[in-house]
């Protein structure tokens, strides 16, 4: 490829819209170049978090909202262009992670993410890369998380044990010990869990800076149990998703009504124990955050109670916490065009090193 510049397109387990990241990448360096925020609409929202659950019509569906996916892609990438005032002949990939319904580690496992790359790519006339996490599965590992090499590439410090959590609607961490990945696992939830209880009372779509659930009480029994999931001590390599954390999830594990602002605490709170209790025994001198999560103060400070060492964005690192996992699949999309290798073994447990995505042209 003769061009440094590629985009990077994220839609998380949130299903709260499209990140677009316009990055400039070389051996040497990463650096976003624009960003942008891009919509989806509600009846496709709606239509995503249906298919993230079993039901009737699966593959009529799927096929839809993953056409749907593809031109509402290329439409994220055109204003990101035009904000950038860059021509579309002047980027050379567009990394799509894609929108994951379906995560099945394990034998015979898959990874199923919508967005049609032949979609985006004759609509915007750039070369897509797709399909990351499933190469990784054939050979054995979880196909999540793929973004530690990135963190490592971006956030290692020599002489500092730090780990880097991303907060989505699911958490993962990315362990590094000085300039080294030694590690990387989903946690379990992150926002998802919260976010559900805030929207089935009241019409905000999450609870902003965790005002919410800071006004509540952790209820200690709840929280006992909810940690109690077989996830949570199950050791790495590990992933999950809304496969496993949901809403029949939650409500199983209901037994008394509580006030709705203690239930929100002790999700929060949930996540919090649930992120510092799979850090211990890495024991990091300092925790960096990126994702929606990072904008929850409440979280944050729970985060820093629990694990006792200091928790700061990012941002502090040179790359906002909102764009860490776009600009990282602009980044997986650069290694795929130029023969390098995205995966990280020691995280997922695959059995060797591989090239991840497939690429298709307009």
């Amino acid at each position: 490829m003769s061009s440094n510049l590629y985009i990077g397109l994220m839609t998380g387990t949130s299903v709260d819209g499209i990140d677009a990241a316009l990055v400039n990448i070389s051996d040497a360096h990463v650096a976003l170049v624009a960003s942008h925020s891009h919509d989806l609409p509600p009846e496709l929202c709606q239509a995503i978090l249906t298919l993230c659950q079993p039901g009737e019509g699966e593959l009529d569906a799927a096929g839809k909202v993953s056409r749907q996916l593809g031109r509402i892609y290329a439409e994220a990438c055109s204003a990101l262009l035009a904000k950038a005032n860059i021509n579309a002949n002047q980027i050379a990939a567009i990394g799509c992670h894609g929108q994951t319904v379906r995560h099945r580690p394990g034998k015979d496992g898959f990874s199923i993410q919508l967005g049609c790359p032949d979609t985006l790519a004759c609509a915007t006339g750039i070369p897509v890369v797709s399909n990351f996490r499933n190469k990784d599965m054939v050979l054995g590992g979880q196909g999540a998380p793929l973004v530690p090499p990135f963190h490592r590439c971006l956030f290692a410090a020599a002489g500092e044990r730090r780990a880097v959590v991303n907060i989505g609607g699911m958490a993962n961490a990315s362990l590094l010990d000085s300039e080294t990945l030694v590690g990387g696992f989903d946690t379990g939830p992150g926002n998802v869990l919260m976010d559900l209880w805030v929207q089935l009372h009241s019409n905000d779509h999450y609870d902003a800076d965790g005002a919410w659930a800071a006004s509540g009480k952790v209820n200690k029994p709840l929280l006992k149990r909810l940690l109690r999931d077989p996830y949570f001590h199950q050791p790495p390599p590990k992933s999950t998703g809304r496969e496993r954390f949901n809403r029949h999830w939650l409500t199983q594990h209901l037994k008394d009504d509580l006030p709705p602002e203690d239930l929100q605490a002790t999700l929060a709170e949930l996540t919090a124990r649930s992120i510092c209790d799979s850090l211990e025994t890495f024991a990091p001198q300092r925790i960096l955050v990126c994702g929606g999560g990072a904008h929850n103060g409440h979280l944050l400070s729970r985060i820093q109670t629990c694990g006792g060492v200091p928790v700061s964005s990012t941002a502090e690192e040179g790359l906002h916490p909102d764009w860490v996992e776009a600009t990282a699949f602009a980044w997986l999309a650069w290694a795929r065009c130029n023969q390098k290798t995205g995966n990280a073994p020691v995280v997922t447990g695959a059995s060797r090193e591989a090239i991840l995505g497939q690429i298709t042209l307009p």
